[in-house]
């Protein structure tokens, strides 16, 4: 009698962890099907943001081709996508880029679902990687820095606590932030110890009592 093949777990449960988190609107709900969350709705958080990103971009004669990994709900793109030459609009959760691809139209923007810890990300001259390393484990981010290498120019933005942390303590994917446990993602120190030619910190928003931080920095990489 032949033996069943035993089925291999999957060894990236980030992907169904996250289509889970829209599907069940545990980053809360609005009026839209999907919804990224406070961090991605909040004026306070999100004006300043899109003021220094497309300030970034309006500064070069050319303009950027740039991949949004971690595209989200598209709230924070949209204002975006004309500052750029091409727009490249990345999420692991097929259910959420299927829904964007339907509800946002222009001839410089594409979605593409991908899982950026193990895919190959789309080219461009730019990355934006906004709070989303805080919620995969310390072998996923390993995986992204290697990749963002390509890229000459990354704008990440990472949520850390208020006072003093110790970082990249682990996680498992899809369970929550480090901000649990006192810690955030710093890509500087170890395990990471990510190299640049460049690094400035172009935006810092403090959040009510306790909340931390949102701390966005400018990575030239080459």
């Amino acid at each position: 009698m032949k033996k069943k093949k035993k089925e291999l777990k999957n060894p990236w449960p980030t992907k169904d962890a996250m289509e889970q988190i829209y599907e069940m609107h545990l980053w809360g709900k609005n009026s839209t099907k999907f919804y990224s969350g406070i961090g991605s709705h909040d004026s306070k958080i999100i004006d300043p943001y899109i003021e220094i990103v497309s300030s970034f971009l309006n500064s070069f004669k050319n303009p950027l081709i740039v991949c949004d990994l971690g595209c989200g709900d598209f709230n924070v793109g949209k204002k975006l996508v004309q500052f750029t030459q091409k727009y490249i609009a990345v999420d692991i959760a097929s259910n959420l880029i299927n829904f964007n691809k339907n509800k946002f139209k222009n001839e410089k923007l594409e979605f593409h679902c991908l899982d950026i810890a193990v895919d190959d990300l789309p080219f461009g001259n730019c990355a934006l990687i906004r709070q989303v390393l805080q919620h995969l484990s310390n072998e996923e981010v390993q995986n992204i820095l290697h990749k963002l290498k390509t890229y000459k120019y990354v704008i990440l933005t990472e949520h850390i606590p208020n006072e003093k942390f110790t970082p990249n303590k682990e996680i498992i994917s899809g369970q929550g932030t480090r901000l649990k446990s006192q810690s955030g993602i710093n890509v500087f120190t170890a395990p990471f110890n990510f190299k640049v030619k460049a690094q400035k910190e172009v935006l810092a928003i403090r959040l009510n009592n306790s909340e931390g931080l949102i701390v966005t920095s400018l990575l030239t990489i080459f």
